[in-house]
């Protein structure tokens, strides 16, 4: 007979649902960003947060750099990759029926995949540099998890803030309305696909830069945070940047919770179940579609 379930149980897959969902929010932000501007079903995202992770894993291990300030070499890097993707692949497919991009993003994906699986091997690796837990009253909190849950925090609200404010972010904002009137009002259209797409990649990069830390890595990892990514963009609303934070935040949720009161197989069911249902009953998502 399994132990009887406790608030404080309850308390602790809560927040550590809180903590998960903010990383689910920012890689899938930058999915979101893809959608929403050039209508490009990016299958290709989580191989890029797989990259990052890669990348910290080897700065780690060759030059004793600190993970958390990798972010500052995986996410330039990231993104010139990202801007050379589109310049040169993705941009052939922009407003094309989705199933082409959806064709050459999941093409880009396996070239990734295998080019690092022949490179590194499938063999698990991990950044051991931040272990144990934060006591907090009855909660244990995973030190890895609460910095991964702060940083990702912050580059949600820097890139949110930088849509909101700056005037390229308005350009963007604006592509992702209308491009043609867009264009009409002078903005470099092309221009703003790339940085777009180099923006989604450095969030991506990220996203595994904060992963390494926490689990194991390996070249296929990234297809868990590509489904994930897309069923947090369903929930929040395609195109909709809110609405990715809040689908993440409640992904992340579910996924505890369920943990909780489920067996490890239905759980790890739940988010295909949760998925189906949002197309059922709220297919434009929370939020609705294409909100700036």
């Amino acid at each position: 007979m399994s132990p009887p379930i406790t608030p404080t149980m309850v308390a602790q897959v809560v927040v550590s649902g809180l903590l998960a969902g903010a990383l689910y929010a920012m890689v899938s932000l930058g999915l979101a960003l893809i959608f929403g501007v050039m209508r490009v079903i990016n299958v290709a995202h989580g191989t890029l947060l797989t990259l990052g992770a890669y990348l910290t894993f080897w700065l780690f291990v060759l030059l004793g750099l600190n993970p958390y300030l990798s972010l500052l070499v995986t996410m330039p890097a990231m993104f010139a990759l990202g801007v050379l993707l589109q310049a040169t692949l993705v941009r052939r497919v922009v407003r094309a029926p989705e199933l082409s991009s959806l064709l050459l993003t999941f093409g880009i994906s396996i070239v990734l995949v295998n080019g690092l699986q022949l490179a590194f091997t499938s063999t698990l690796r991990s950044v051991e540099f931040l272990t144990g837990a934060f006591v907090v009253g009855p909660l244990a909190l995973s030190k890895s998890r609460v910095v991964a849950f702060a940083f990702a925090v912050g580059l949600t609200g820097l890139a949110y803030w930088f849509l909101q404010r700056t005037r390229f972010g308005r350009a963007i904002r604006a592509t992702s309305q209308s491009p043609e009137v867009a264009m009409v009002c002078g903005v470099d259209v092309e221009r703003v696909h790339r940085v777009t797409f180099g923006i989604a990649s450095a969030l991506a990069a990220a996203g595994g830069s904060l992963v390494a830390v926490m689990v194991a890595i390996q070249p296929e990892m990234g297809q868990v945070y590509t489904f994930k990514s897309f069923l947090v963009i369903v929930l929040g609303g395609a195109g909709n940047y809110p609405g990715a934070l809040l689908g993440g935040l409640l992904l992340g949720l579910v996924e505890q919770l369920s943990s909780l009161f489920l067996t490890t197989q239905l759980s790890e069911a739940v988010a295909y179940g949760l998925l189906v249902l949002a197309l059922l009953l709220r297919p434009t998502g929370l939020l609705g579609g294409r909100a700036a």
